[in-house]
């Protein structure tokens, strides 16, 4: 991001101050500021024809007082019902928190002032990038939650190497972080796109990339992060775990962060085709099998767990060895806390292929500790591209986990098990060698946030396990173990 888009973004966060007086939150500015870029930004790049006649950005900036504040309530309604089917998903039952006219006038005339000539630039996509994540760092908005860190998702990007023609889904796709690094990815090796043909060109910008979101205030930042990126919808407002989820397209690669913890009101998915999980209210589990149903023969995933779905018992160890019987789990990457926003469970990514028949697809499981003697993430100490720059060498080339690889033994980070050895661990994957600092490393914190955040963690970690406890007390049917295909 260059300084004068990372100056824009600063511009306009500081415009949430204006609008505390308002009542309106953190969250509610990101989505009503949506509202008024994504007018802008089409009156920028001369694309207001998606909108129907009689609103624009510019009737609405040069109103005053009430009667543009009535202008804009209306038009809100007008564009939630508009033909443009993107249009009318991102403005589906906007409303607008500003009660103050004032307050909207400041707005309106504050973006008019921007310097946009260098925001297009680089891309309006970048700038509404830069503004996401400021708000998911702000601890406050509680948006961390649907911010997967920008350094992982790009080393998961390279390792995964999302090819042009392939489908990439996201079932809990929050502001559309992994579609956006994957399209990106795709355009930097085919000159964005005009290398290909034009068929070609066509499915990238409509059907490469599919996905769900469940709350509708973060599909609304989704669609929009992904409007501005080029890319035409494809992310769907549901319930990835209901089941409209039996509906997403089979995909060729699959990268995600689902959410964590149990279904509220400890409900249970509701998938027909769901076996395995069919019975537990543990989301990250049930996510896990979605991932493996909705991966093509030979797909490949890349998703992020929390440590729970490693060693827990009952459901958890079933799906695991379910996982393993029809998949290549090839490698686990134990990722360091502190590295989420506003959470500090303990989490993983799973590198898996799909296997081409269902049984017995998995050899061996390589495990990298980036999480034991590691400085502790935070606020000071941002998580960066080069803290992956070891895992991704010893990851190597092939994105099916097929290149000549070392295990590095007891005193180094990269180590290799044997289905053998799983299975002599129950098929419990929460392997650990290396003597773990971390408490030592959370002494040296100092700021209140990212103390209070790994104060957080272990208290969300603890509560995890007690859930898994619960979960496994619970009286279960012995003869309903799953079958080993779909």
């Amino acid at each position: 991001m260059t300084s004068s888009t990372t100056d824009i973004v600063a511009k306009l966060w500081s415009l949430c101050h204006v609008l505390r007086d308002d009542g309106v939150t953190y969250n509610e500015y990101v989505t009503e500021l949506t509202f008024l870029l994504f007018l802008k930004m089409l009156e920028e790049t001369g694309h207001e024809e998606r909108l129907p006649e009689g609103w624009r950005w510019g009737l609405l900036a040069k109103k005053e007082g009430m009667d543009q504040l009535d202008y804009y309530k209306a038009m809100l309604l007008a564009l939630g019902k508009a033909p443009d089917k993107l249009v009318g998903a991102i403005f589906t039952d906007a409303q607008t928190k500003l009660r103050k006219p004032t307050n909207l006038k400041a707005l309106t005339s504050s973006i008019d002032l921007l310097d946009w000539f260098s925001a297009r630039e680089e891309g309006l996509g970048t700038l509404y990038e830069g503004l996401l994540e400021k708000n998911a760092a702000d601890k406050k908005s509680g948006a961390g939650q649907y911010f997967t860190p920008r350094p992982l998702i790009d080393c998961i990007v390279r390792l995964m190497k999302p090819q042009p023609g392939e489908i990439v889904q996201d079932p809990a796709a929050g502001t559309a972080g992994f579609l956006v690094a994957a399209d990106r990815y795709i355009k930097d090796r085919t000159d964005d796109l005009f290398e290909l043909t034009e068929a070609q060109g066509f499915f990238q910008r409509n059907n490469a990339f599919v996905g769900a979101e469940l709350v509708p205030d973060t599909h609304r930042l989704c669609l929009m992060n992904l409007l501005l990126h080029g890319i035409e919808g494809g992310v769907e407002s549901m319930d990835t775990l209901s089941p409209d989820g039996e509906g997403l397209p089979k995909a060729h690669l699959i990268l995600t962060n689902p959410p964590f913890g149990t279904k509220k009101g400890g409900g249970r998915p509701t998938r027909t085709d769901f076996s395995v999980t069919a019975d537990t209210s543990n989301k990250q589990l049930a996510f896990v099998e979605h991932i493996v149903r909705s991966l093509r023969p030979g797909g490949r995933a890349a998703v992020v767990v929390p440590d729970n779905v490693l060693f827990e018992d009952n459901t958890g160890r079933r799906l695991r060895s379910w996982l393993m019987e029809l998949c290549d789990l090839h490698t686990i990457l134990r990722l360091p806390t502190g590295i989420f926003y506003a959470q500090g469970v303990k989490t993983n990514v799973l590198f898996f292929r799909r296997g081409t028949n269902d049984k017995a697809n998995i050899k061996a499981v390589w495990v990298y500790d980036m999480r034991a003697n590691m400085p502790a993430f935070g606020k000071t100490r941002p998580l960066t591209i080069a803290d992956f720059a070891a895992f991704e060498a010893a990851y190597g080339d092939d994105p099916n986990g097929g290149a000549t690889r070392t295990d590095e033994g007891e005193e180094g980070r990269w180590r290799c098990f044997s289905r053998a050895a799983i299975a002599a661990r129950n098929d419990n994957l929460d392997i650990s060698w290396l003597r773990d600092t971390e408490a030592e490393a959370e002494e040296t914190l100092t700021e209140p946030e990212d103390i209070a955040a790994a104060l957080i963690g272990h208290l969300k970690a603890a509560l995890e396990e007690i859930e898994a406890l619960a979960e496994e007390l619970e009286p279960e049917d012995e003869a309903a173990v799953p079958e080993a295909a779909e």
